[in-house]
């Protein structure tokens, strides 16, 4: 029975790198549209979506099944159980890039207003703390998830003065900017939200290796 067990987590983690190289491509191809205005990139990532939601289910179902037919415990129990939220946190990554080229669409046609240099420092951001979260899990690396969880202080610091710089040298000083300034707004905000959902994973993590809950207590890293 314990061998059978191993064999379905050791394909449960196999399906989950599945889907964080499909999350991890949409994040990239998502900003490659933006970058240069590219409403095929957009679409594609747009309908891509669909095959990662697939994915999520197929997970989702594989550990009901897991937590049905084998009720493990103590360590196997938290493997699983931060799969499934992985699973649920990657599902919502790759909602945010079908938000992004979402934006990419309604701007692509319109001159760009400024550019592009903080925007795409966040979303480099966001790629390696999704990488390195997912590296993390599979590696059982508790050091690399609170690098992660640390990283994430960056990413609110590029995300606030993207924010400020627009609002204030853009729409306070010329109203009819707001058209082409709004969704880079939004875009910003996407990209923020994947580095906390990446932080999310890497706390899940640690919880997985060491039994502790650092969520909401981040100060518990330092002990």
């Amino acid at each position: 029975m314990k061998r059978h067990l191993d064999e379905e987590l050791k394909n449960l983690k196999t399906n989950l790198l599945k889907m964080a190289a499909m999350v991890e491509t949409a994040i990239h191809l998502s900003i490659e549209a933006l970058k240069d205005r590219n409403k095929d990139l957009a679409t594609q990532v747009i309908e891509d979506d669909v095959h990662i939601d697939e994915m999520e289910i197929r997970i989702e179902e594989a550990i009901i099944d897991l937590l049905a037919l084998f009720q493990p415990m103590a360590k196997d129990l938290r493997f699983i159980t931060t799969a499934m939220h992985i699973n649920t946190e990657l599902e919502r990554i790759a909602d945010l890039t079908v938000n992004i080229s979402q934006r990419v669409l309604d701007v692509a046609s319109q001159p760009l207003l400024k550019p592009l240099i903080d925007i795409p420092k966040l979303s480099t951001q966001a790629k390696y703390m999704v990488k390195d979260a997912i590296d993390a899990f599979v590696n059982m690396d508790e050091e690399k998830a609170k690098g992660v969880i640390f990283a994430d202080k960056e990413s609110n610091n590029l995300r606030t003065s993207v924010i400020c710089e627009l609002i204030n040298d853009y729409m306070v000083k010329d109203g009819t900017t707001a058209p082409r300034a709004v969704p880079l707004l939004l875009i910003t905000r996407d990209l923020e939200r994947i580095c906390d959902h990446a932080a999310a994973i890497a706390e899940d993590v640690i919880y997985m290796i060491q039994a502790k809950v650092v969520r909401h207590h981040r100060e518990r890293l330092e002990k």
